[in-house]
């Protein structure tokens, strides 16, 4: 017979291993999916496509779609952009040169173009994926609720986003023509110590 000043009696601690044990088990499933890129993006897609047809269908839930909407460009955004920003740099430079620091101080590489600098994104793939995953999961859920179905003029909320979805791409595309990176691989990838 078990006492109670055991630590698996009471039930707090039987819950808790519960959930550490479907903690594992998420995380293990989510370890055998990150190789699969196309597939993990194609169950997503098919997620996004699952739910704009609900709301097509059921002619509701738009600031649920506009939310995720935002949401998924917010993503887009960040996947897109640079870990170290070249224009932040810029900026501090230019800040410590205004508050009299020293000038003299030499900046290794003396050009941008001296030194390969590999593209390292702000967002991951992965992240991007599973947060992209994770939202459409929690807006699907969300159209099961009428709560969440606020009446509102959509066209309103899909011409708003067409123009921030121009704008901001726009911005994103002048910062990367003026900082000369490309945020993907393009063309042959070099082989290096195998058969050609």
């Amino acid at each position: 017979m078990m006492s109670s000043d055991e630590p698996g009696a009471t039930p707090f601690h039987s819950a808790q291993a519960s959930f550490s044990k479907f903690q594992r088990q998420y995380q293990q499933t989510l370890d055998r999916w990150t190789p699969h890129v196309f597939q993990r993006w194609s169950a997503t897609f098919c997620l996004l496509a699952l739910f704009m047809l609900r709301i097509v269908l059921s002619q509701g839930w738009y600031i649920g779609l506009y939310g995720l909407a935002i949401y998924l460009l917010n993503l887009l955004l960040a996947f897109l952009q640079p870990k170290f920003d070249p224009s932040l740099e810029d900026d501090l430079l230019a800040d410590e040169i205004e508050e009299g620091g020293d000038q003299s101080a030499p900046v290794l590489p003396s050009q941008r173009d001296d030194e390969f600098r590999p593209f390292v994104r702000r967002l991951p793939e992965w992240q991007f994926w599973l947060s992209a995953t994770r939202a459409t999961l929690i807006s699907l859920f969300c159209t099961v609720s009428e709560i969440f179905d606020v009446p509102v003029y959509w066209p309103i909320l899909v011409v708003y986003f067409c123009v921030l979805f121009a704008l901001t791409m726009r911005r994103q595309i002048q910062h990367m023509i003026k900082y000369k990176y490309i945020p993907f691989d393009i063309g042959r990838k070099a082989r290096y110590g195998g058969s050609k």
